[in-house]
């Protein structure tokens, strides 16, 4: 699903007065500006422009996308307060520009935030040549206007008065700070040599530490934890981003039993079956994926047809998603493990190296695995939307991968049975987490 920000403005020469609006979209993603608008509107408030503003931004990214999440920023705390329903509307010519606001976008994908207003320069702007234009009898041009290039000097402005944070998830706060601390000392360069340095030992000792760290996860981590880059440059390029799904239920899923990819290989279940319809239809409505990817196993193949008949897509089989093998206790309950295999048990929950009885899968090896995959389908899907339906131990290990945890974070995540989760994938070699064991479509 597509992201889009809408900043939005508007300002009246007296209020009421001569007023103007002016809104802009931007990729989320990329922070590329995508479309703008204003307009002179003749003499008004400047609520009133406000709000036109927020129409106007909120139409232009309808006709990019209507089903992207779109996060609405601007100056006005009224118009904020109001579209978030914290406060009430009693202006009467504001009711109507509010419900046309609202009835642009579905409410769950538009969410708002106040910005203060060196922060909406952009908005401003566009907002100003409006209202140039039409002190002048004439309408705006977007081949006249030089608000993009005016926000992009302000943007850098701030960049240079407090740099951005850089590093992985975790030691951006402190490095901030002591860019802050350096700066407000007359020591910028200093504080960003400093600042540099800092984030990339973050790394090295985020991805080395802790006693249970195998090397062969460090490896698997590093690939995309290690890379230093901040929020990264706004030319990045659409991500690969991988829908992670989770099978629906098989007859083991209610019971908790071990269930991997040395067992006995269920079917779904009815109840799996239809998990499974309401995935599909519930992506079928976003319409962004663009490819399924599944575990060769039967309970994901099943998943994954049921979703893909939905989408009008075909299924590709990777064998790298499957579960992990839980080797003798297949078929067990964790209590039944625990009562057969106590020692076992013991060290497979200490350490990521060792394996279940009976030679099975150690969630190292599992991470090793993953990593693998995980790159070969980043460059195989580049910029595009990809379905990947596969088991707990995967899809928790490419969360883990992109965060930089530790293999204990694999105890500590619950996934649901049909769950939707989302990772980001940049052409730096950073990686976000979206989204994490959604069931919202299994209640619809």
């Amino acid at each position: 699903m597509r992201e889009f920000i809408v900043e939005a403005d508007g300002g009246s020469r007296g209020n009421p007065g001569p007023a103007g609006y002016g809104s802009v979209v931007i990729d989320a993603t990329t922070g590329q500006t995508l479309a703008e608008a204003a307009e002179y509107i003749g003499v008004a408030t400047n609520n009133v422009a406000e709000y036109r503003g927020l129409v106007a931004g909120l139409r232009a990214a309808h006709e990019l996308d209507p089903t992207a999440t779109v996060h609405v920023r601007m100056d006005s705390k009224l118009v904020i307060e109001q579209m978030s329903g914290r406060w009430k509307i009693k202006h009467p010519d504001m009711k109507p520009l509010a419900f046309e606001a609202s009835k642009v976008f579905p409410a769950p994908q538009v969410t708002y935030e106040w910005i203060p207003r060196e922060q909406n320069k952009h908005a401003d702007r566009l907002a100003n040549e409006a209202m140039d234009a039409g002190k002048r009898g004439e309408q705006w041009s977007a081949s006249g206007s030089t608000a993009e290039l005016e926000a992009a000097d302000a943007r850098a402005a701030r960049a240079v008065a407090e740099p951005e944070p850089s590093g992985p998830p975790g030691d951006a706060a402190a490095g901030a700070a002591r860019a802050r601390a350096a700066l407000s000392e007359g020591r910028a360069a200093d504080a960003a040599a400093s600042a540099g340095s800092s984030s990339r030992r973050g790394a090295a000792e985020g991805s080395g530490g802790g006693a249970v760290r195998a090397e062969a996860d460090v490896r698997a981590t590093r690939s995309v934890a290690a890379p230093a880059t901040g929020w990264g440059p706004a030319d990045m390029g659409a991500p690969a981003t991988f829908v992670l799904l989770r099978h629906g239920e098989t007859p083991l899923t209610p019971q908790k039993r071990f269930s991997g990819s040395g067992g006995t290989d269920p079917s779904l279940s009815d109840v799996g079956r239809e998990q499974a319809e309401r995935v599909g239809a519930a992506l079928a409505r976003r319409g962004t994926v663009q490819a399924v990817v599944a575990s060769p196993l039967t309970r994901t193949r099943e998943t994954a047809g049921i979703v893909a008949a939905h989408l009008g897509l075909d299924v590709t089989v990777d064998d790298g998603l499957r579960e992990t093998d839980f080797g003798a206790w297949e078929g067990l309950t964790f209590g039944e493990v625990r009562e057969r295999y106590a020692d076992d048990l013991g060290a497979w929950l200490a350490d990521p190296e060792a394996r279940p009885t009976g030679d099975g899968e150690s969630f190292a090896a599992t991470a090793t695995r993953i990593a693998a995959t995980r790159d070969k389908l980043v460059a195989a899907y580049a910029g595009r939307t990809v379905l990947l339906v596969s088991h707990v131990t995967p899809i928790k290990t490419f969360v883990r991968l992109a965060l930089g945890a530790p293999p204990e974070s694999l105890f500590r995540m619950e996934l649901s049975a049909a769950s939707l989760s989302a990772v980001a994938y940049y052409a730096d070699g950073n990686a976000s987490v979206r989204l994490f064991n959604d069931t919202s479509h299994l209640r619809a």
